[in-house]
């Protein structure tokens, strides 16, 4: 069975995904149902068939997060000891050598990617390219721009 790696923070959001599919979305979708199939004839019942896709669309999301968490590796870094290696879970700040600019990348599960808070994905190739290294390590990293040199100046387990 493939583990797949998670940080606490996002088990924790996916449980309370769950949570809300289960207590709040599943009975909503079960009530609009209800309503429809009072309304008549199911056959030409847009709203009934709505409501049964939005079914069907939550419960696979509840086997999809269920699925997840039963596989998951949680790995909590802040119980780990800093020697300054990139790690999963791990916030590293890289200096862009031909720039100067500075960027903070935690890198996390692939559930939890979200670029625009600056939560990469482990099987990104940013990622890839420094898990492993230590501080003030500088990384040639292949992006769609091309190859990039950076620098690791700080490694934060956080």
């Amino acid at each position: 069975m493939t583990q797949y790696p998670m940080t606490a923070k996002g088990a924790d959001m996916l449980r309370e995904e769950l949570q809300h599919l289960k207590s709040v979305k599943r009975p909503e979708i079960i009530k609009s149902i209800a309503e429809a199939r009072e309304h008549g004839d199911l056959k030409e019942n847009a709203e009934y068939h709505a409501a049964r896709e939005q079914q069907s669309f939550c419960e696979g999301r509840i086997q999809d997060i269920e699925g997840k968490l039963s596989n998951a590796q949680i790995i909590d870094v802040t119980k780990m000891t800093n020697n300054g290696k990139v790690i999963f879970g791990t916030t590293v700040t890289i200096l862009n050598l031909e720039s100067d600019d500075e960027i903070t990348y935690k890198i996390v599960g692939d559930d939890e990617a979200d670029i625009k808070n600056n939560l990469i994905s482990v099987s990104s190739p940013i990622a890839r390219g420094l898990i492993g290294k230590q501080l003030d390590d500088v990384v040639t990293i292949q992006t769609p721009k091309g190859a990039i040199e950076f620098e690791i100046i700080e490694v934060e387990y956080i």
